[in-house]
């Protein structure tokens, strides 16, 4: 029963590597991202630029399967430290202004805009990739409800001989590090990576644990996932991984600088 209901959960998810000869290009790592004429370069308000994470263009996406829009381009900005050395712990509410989605519908004049002064562009990496299925981690917020009406949900799940053996599974499934992708379920490092947006979301004023936090974590779905990689120069710390996510209401109206923010490492 517990397998039926994770199989009922799995969602596709664009996997995004480095591109090979010949292969369709869909987005970069690193490198300059292109904005309107005049756009404003992201800033975490009060302080300094945002750095250029990745860029994707939505047209060469197989947009159906990820709920993406069919044209245009998304761009991910985030407080990488460049300039100060520090980012916030994961779950504080200042995430919520270290990075940004920019979102460029297609037909919108672009041109390539190189970073302010004092943050360096990473190494640009094309990326390809293709489509694969994910499924919800041990601790989702989606699989937890999911099963919220086994009778022996508490001592199934909380017994975390289970949870070992599942999360080692599910790593065997998963892309090879380093592990970006577009849509379907993050692959957390640490904990389920929605109760640190909604702990961001909630002003970090509702602990861990509370049913609260569980509400409106189930609220959030995964945008983006992007690893550290070696090839970008991206090492962020411990081998730290970025998160985007959206609300399913937000994601359907390209609402993307509404897209809430998170990390984790190792």
């Amino acid at each position: 029963m517990v397998a039926d209901r994770w199989l009922g959960l799995l969602r596709p998810s664009f996997h995004l590597r480095g591109a090979g000869d010949d292969e369709a290009i869909v987005g970069q790592l690193g490198g300059v991202p292109v904005l309107p004429d005049g756009f404003a370069w992201p800033h975490w308000e009060g302080r300094r630029p945002l750095a250029f994470i990745a860029e994707i263009d939505c047209g060469q996406l197989p947009s159906d399967a990820l709920s993406l829009p069919r044209t245009g381009t998304l761009s991910f900005f985030w407080w990488d430290g460049q300039i100060d050395g520090e980012t916030p712990w994961r779950g504080a509410p200042e995430n919520h202004a270290t990075a940004r989605v920019v979102y460029i519908p297609g037909g919108t004049l672009v041109s390539e805009c190189a970073p302010p002064a004092g943050i360096a562009p990473y190494d640009l990496v094309e990326l390809t990739g293709e489509l694969f299925t994910t499924g919800p981690t041990w601790d989702s917020p989606v699989f937890r409800e999911a099963i919220d009406d086994f009778a022996d949900h508490d001592a199934f799940m909380n017994d975390w001989s289970n949870g070992d053996a599942f999360r080692q599974a599910l790593w065997e499934v998963s892309p090879r590090s380093p592990d970006h992708r577009l849509g379907g379920h993050a692959q957390p490092v640490q904990d389920a990576v929605e109760l640190d947006v909604a702990h961001t979301q909630l002003r970090g004023e509702v602990p861990y644990g509370d049913p609260a936090l569980q509400k409106e974590a189930l609220r959030w779905n995964l945008l983006a996932q992007i690893d550290s990689d070696h090839r970008a120069k991206m090492m962020w710390g411990d081998y730290r991984t970025l998160y985007w996510l959206i609300r399913t209401d937000d994601l359907a109206a390209c609402r993307f600088e509404h897209a809430a923010f998170s990390w984790q490492c190792t």
